[in-house]
């Protein structure tokens, strides 16, 4: 079955696919990089790095931890990693639906 894996490349060394997205909406639903990169098997240290970079290659922040609280701090997706990830849901659905329109040129064992 075909699938589309979308990623944008944003100069030569920043990228930005469906592991950067998911790693946002983690963030944006747990509160939290810690539990974000848990609930993706990755280290505290991965996914700050990730999230240092989503900042850096926006030119903004996506981003940004929250202090203090009983419980420590946490983290929070601003309205631009908020718009960021929004605008790459929907060119996802836009490729998945040009994808779906030439399906049939994509079956496996097509002669």
């Amino acid at each position: 079955m075909a699938e589309i894996s979308l990623r944008i490349d944003l100069g030569e060394e920043h990228r930005f696919g469906p592991g950067k997205a998911r790693l946002l909406e983690l963030i944006r639903d747990t509160g939290s990089i810690s539990a974000a990169g848990r609930a993706l098997g990755m280290s505290y240290r991965r996914a700050w790095l990730l999230t240092d970079e989503l900042n850096t290659m926006f030119g903004a922040q996506l981003v940004e931890p929250q202090h203090g609280g009983a419980k420590g701090g946490g983290a929070r997706v601003t309205p631009q990693g908020i718009a960021t990830l929004e605008a790459y849901r929907r060119i996802e659905v836009a490729a998945e639906a040009a994808l779906e329109k030439e399906r049939k040129l994509f079956k496996r064992g097509r002669k």
